[in-house]
This record gives C-alpha cells, structure tokens and sequence, in this order.
C-alpha cells in the first residue's frame, strides 16, 4: 500500500511540474525576435523593473523635442522617385582637413494626420564616409540597414566615432523612405551637424548633392539649408530657470547697438543669436523674425570705446528662411573683450497706429574654445532699456522660456538618447506585462495544482484504504477458501479413510496403512493450519502440481473408479507457485464436492496446459446437478476461480453425471515463473 500511495503522489508531483514547466516554456516561446527583444528576454523581472525605473528617471532629466512652428528653412529635399532603391547621396566638403568625431542627422518632420510628427523622406538603409583630401573612397564610419529600425523617429540620429582627420563627409544612402503625402520616395534632411569637440565644423560649409528638388536659395528647400544651423526643435532643456526675452520698446533708432563686455580678453570663435521665444502661444502672436535685425555686424574689440575695432561677422537677412531660432556664425578665433552688436537696418514693428523699429533676443552666446563665455556679463546699449519684465540681463542669463541654454552638441545627443529610450521603453513595458501576466498565470496554475495535488492526497489515501480493506476482505477470503478447500478435503479424507479402517479391523496389515495415510492426513492439516494466511510459507505441502493431484486422487478416491491425464506437462510445471496452489485447491474441492454430493462410481480428470490456455475437467457418473439451487456451479468453486481469475463452467451430462470445466489464460504474465 505505501507503494501505491508513494507512486500516485510522484505521479502528481511529476504532473505539477510538467505543467508548470509547459507553461513556463508556451509563456516563453517566440518567433525570431530583434536583438534588444532578446535581450530582454534574458534579463529577470527585477532587471527589468529596474531598467524601467532608470529609463523613467532619465528621461525627467532629458530635452524636449518641442516642435518649431511658423515659417523657416525645412531643409534639403531630393528629387522624387518611385523605385526606394535609386540612391542618393549628400557630400559636405572643407577647405583643409578638420578633425571630426560626431556627425548628428536631423530628420525633416512632416505633421501625420494619424501618428502625428514623424521623420519625412528619412534613410532607410545608408552609409556614412569620411575622407582626407586626395582620398576617393574614404572611411565607412556607420552603416545602417532596415534592421536597425530608425523609423519612425522625430529625434535626431546621433553617429559618434574615433577622431578622424577629414575634409569631407558624405552620406550614401542605397534605400530611400516614401513622403507622407503622396508615398513618392525622397531623400530629405533637415539638418546635417559635424562636430570637432564642440564646434559644428559643417556650419555654412559648400554641399553638395546628387539631385535636388529646389534650386532657389530664397526657397524652404535648398542643399544650403542642411548647414545653416537651423533645426526644426526650440531648446526645451530639463534643467534652468525660466527666463524672458529682451524685447526692446518701439522706436529704438536705425542704429541700435548692444555691447557685451567679457570682462577679460578671450578668444571668440563663434556667436549664438536666440531669437525671441514665440511659442507660448499657438498659433503664433508675430512673425519668426520677430525683433531680429535685417542687417547687422558683429564687432570685437579690447578697447571700451571701440578704437581697435575688428569685425568677426555679419548678418543679412534676405528672406524669412534666413531665421530660426538660434542664429549661429562661425569666424576666425579673434582675441577679445568687448562684442559689440551694430544694426544697419533694424526690424520694423508695426501695430495699428504704432510702427517703429525694434529688437529683441532671447540670449546671445559668445564661445571661446567651445565654451559660452557671455553668461553673466554686463550689457550695455545705446536706447532706452529699462522695462522691468524685459530686462537685457536676460541676454546674458544662461536660460529661455523653457528653462538651460544648452551646447549644441549636447542638446542633439540628449535629443537623441531620449528618443532611444522612450523606444526601448514600450519594450520594457511589453515585456514586463508579459513577464506579470506569465506569472499571474503559474500562480493561478499552481493554485490550481496545488488544489488538484491535495485531491490527488485525499484520493490517495481513499484509494490505500479501499485498497487496504479490499486486501483485508481477499485475505479473508483466501484464508477461508484455503481453510474450506485444504481443511475440509482433508478431514473428509480422514473420515473416509476412518471409515476404511473400520471396515478392515480384521486386516492389520491394511489397518496400518490406513492408519498411516491418516497420520499423514493429520500432519498436512496441522501444516496447512499454520500457513492458512500464505499456503506459499508452507514447506513442503505443495510441490510438483501433477505429483499433488494423482496423490490427492488416490487418496480421496481410494474406493472409486479415477482416471486422470495430463497434456503439455512441460507447461505445467513453469506455472507460478500461487497458480498452481489455487489450481491443485480447486480440483481438490471438486473431489470433495463428488464424494460428498453426487454418489459417483467413476471420476474421469483431464487437465490440458498450452501457450495460451489452461483447461481442467472433471467428470463424474454421479446424479448430476439437479438439486441444485441458484448458480449451478458450487459457490466453494466459485470462490477459488476469482482467486484464481478463471472461468468456471458446470453442466449435467445426458448419462447422468457432471463435468466441471476450469479455463485459465495462461497469456497473462503473472501465471508465469
């Protein structure tokens, strides 16, 4: 019994775990995937969550891809193709080789009517060249391929690579992406920015293209306009105060002018004009160019009165498409204290009846070897500036409307990371809601087994006491049987024999052997007593089966006619011993069923053995079965055929008599040694 139990509960401990395990692997199983699925799938939930909460306290400390609006320079814009595969190409050239270790794409944003801003006209798959003078076929320092999956995107692509000596760049692309509009197949950039440290060494350099849709310099396409340092985002930086730009009164004169002083001689090398925040509201209050100059120079000088003037730049607008909101300039590093901003030819403001000249900036940096050195320098001007809300310190703040004025570069790369990581994000999320629901799934699982694990328990021990008890009422019954047939047969031969001795007082020689036959009678039922629970344990009472039933037939048929035969006797004798017990029992009880009812003169046995069944019959010339009640076989011979897990048959012959039939499979393997 404790086997059974042992192998039930194995049996459900190993079911759990299948079905456990079979459910982790269907949550688990998934087609070929790209390789950051991957490799958050090898990741465990707490790197996930972990990652997800990093991801979130990053971005909190990442720029904004706050859009521009009104009117400006969109970009470059290839000739429109049908076949994505013609190539294009993008080449930007220098004079002397410069040292080059960024180059930043800015995409050309198109407003979709269903996914809202989206790259237009973006690569697919390209690569990008360096070269030094002379060279014609360059470095290849990024490739990219449709698995990468750039798109969709509004962020800049960022491309960063060992410092590299070069005087041109240039952009291959081999498949193109369709406009959103008519699904026609461009190449189209808004901005292409090559940095050597901190200077954007492309900014107003010679490009050059393979094909061009636009041709007008004075138009919002143009190859000139991927150089002009304007990009399609206001600088929404996370850190900084707020900050208001100066926006001068009406009326400040045709040649206003704004001195910056340093405070000690620098280098300069480049100048930053923010124009004035309009976006805080939509749409816009005033135009893109609001408050900037249409003509203007840019002085340095180490003097306060200017008397060593030299002249680092100029600015001209001659359209609208020559603002934005950061006017950038480089020019030839220039050692200086004093920046001196001198309009030739102001901004005109006019509002109804009020017209007059006007200028406003948000900030304006001044940088020396990379660095803005204007932060917190005094301003001063020649016109009236004394309005409290429009303060000119806020030209020199260090902030915009929305907070830190940051270095191009950064401003790019934080773009671009923030981009990566609000993609990689959903990912997270995907995988995560994945990994709860798997495991909100195992556990209802495993409340489910667990419930079915203690059904099983119960049944378990149900079943070892059904088992038990029906071991308990078979053993009772064996023991009854082998009592009543063994026992029985015995004392019946006993008393027969008796009756013999009686008869043949007068013959001693006979009496003694009688006598003998009886002792030894008496000892196999003392025998049998003592292993009425296992007859198996009983040595020496059951032995050669065919040797037991001629002997038992002798015995008990001493004073009839008995005939008994035997066929396959090869077979008989590779019988298990609990088969041939039961067997050598039943025949026993039939002879004792035929000396006890039917008044038979002859007995007739054959017992026939093959590879498939076992056949015992038993013949008899006696009154048959007629008084006989209920089922015709004897229930002594009912009983031991269960035990034995034959078949029985008896019927009445037509000369009067009885033939009990037994069949036994010997096909099962238990009847077998």
């Amino acid at each position: 019994m404790y086997l059974v139990r042992r192998y039930l509960l194995t049996f459900a401990a190993f079911g759990v775990i299948a079905l456990i395990m079979g459910g982790l692997t269907s949550g688990n199983s998934h087609s070929e995937a790209d390789a950051e699925e991957l490799r958050l799938k090898r990741l465990s939930i707490s790197a996930l969550e972990h990652r997800l909460a990093n991801i979130d306290e990053q971005l909190l400390t990442l720029a904004q891809p706050s859009m521009r609006t009104g009117v400006g320079a969109v970009g470059y814009r290839s000739i429109a193709k049908s076949d994505p595969s013609v190539g294009e190409w993008i080449q930007i050239d220098w004079e002397q080789d410069v040292t080059l270790d960024q180059i930043v794409l800015v995409p050309t944003i198109w407003r979709d009517t269903v996914n809202g801003f989206r790259a237009d006209g973006f690569p697919i798959e390209f690569r990008i060249l360096v070269g030094a003078a002379g060279q014609t076929e360059g470095d290849v320092v990024a490739s990219y391929s449709a698995s990468d999956h750039l798109l969709p995107r509004v962020a800049p692509l960022v491309v960063s690579f060992p410092a590299t000596d070069a005087s041109w760049m240039r952009l291959e692309a081999t498949r193109l992406s369709p406009r959103g509009w008519d699904g026609m197949y461009i190449l189209q950039l808004s901005e292409i920015l090559v940095f050597s440290g901190q200077e954007n060494v492309a900014l107003k350099q010679s490009v050059d293209v393979s094909s061009e849709d636009q041709f007008e310099l004075r138009s919002a396409r143009h190859k000139q306009h991927l150089v002009d340092g304007f990009v399609p985002y206001l600088m929404d930086a996370y850190e900084g105060n707020q900050s208001l730009a100066f926006v001068s009164e009406i009326g400040v004169g045709d040649s206003p002018e704004i001195v910056i002083d340093l405070e000690q001689i620098l280098p300069l090398s480049r100048i930053h004009l923010h124009a004035t925040d309009l976006s805080d509201t939509v749409p816009q209050t005033v135009p893109e160019d609001f408050g900037i100059p249409r003509s203007m120079r840019i002085e340095g000088a180490n003097e306060p009165g200017f008397s060593d003037v030299v002249s680092l730049c100029e600015y001209q607008m001659e359209s609208i498409f020559e603002a934005g909101p950061i006017i950038m300039r480089r020019f030839p590093e220039t050692p200086c204290r004093y920046v001196r901003l001198v309009v030739d030819k102001p901004y005109i403001y006019s509002n109804g009846d009020r017209t007059g000249s006007r200028i406003g900036f948000a900030e304006i940096e001044l940088f020396s070897n990379g660095q803005n050195v204007s932060v917190g320098k005094p301003i001063r001007v020649n016109f009236k500036a004394d309005s409290p809300l429009r303060s000119l310190s806020a030209l020199t703040d260090g902030n915009n409307l929305f907070g830190e004025i940051l270095p191009i570069r950064r401003w790019m790369e934080e773009l671009a990371k923030r981009h990566d990581l609000e993609s990689e994000r959903p990912l997270l999320r995907a995988e995560l809601y994945g990994r709860y629901q798997l495991q909100k799934t195992n556990l209802n699982r495993l409340a489910w087994l667990a419930g079915l694990l203690g059904f099983v328990a119960v049944c378990t021990v149900l079943v070892e006491r059904i088992v038990r008890q029906r071991a308990v009422y078979q053993t009772r019954q064996r023991i009854a049987a082998d009592l009543h047939d063994e026992l029985g047969a015995n004392l019946h031969a006993i008393g027969l024999l008796g009756d013999l001795a009686q008869a043949t007082a007068d013959s001693p020689d006979k009496l003694k052997s009688l006598l003998q036959r009886i002792r030894d009678l008496t000892e196999r039922s003392g025998a049998a007593t003592r292993y009425c629970s296992n007859m198996l344990e009983a040595k020496g009472l059951f032995g050669d089966l065919m040797d037991d039933m001629r002997r038992t037939s002798t015995r008990m048929m001493a004073d009839l006619e008995h005939e008994i035969s035997f066929e396959g006797e090869s077979l008989l004798s590779e019988l298990k011993p609990a088969t041939r017990i039961d067997l050598f029992l039943f025949y026993k009880e039939c002879l004792v069923n035929i000396l006890r009812h039917s008044g038979a003169t002859r007995v007739t046995t054959h017992l026939k053995a093959d590879r498939r069944e076992l056949c015992l019959t038993i013949t008899d010339n006696g009154s048959g079965l007629e008084n006989s009640s209920g089922d015709r076989v004897p229930r002594s011979l009912s009983r031991r055929s269960r035990l034995l897990g034959a078949q029985v048959d008896a019927r009445d012959l037509e000369n009067h008599g009885t033939r009990i039939t037994l069949r036994l499979r010997t096909r099962k393997f238990w009847n077998w040694v």
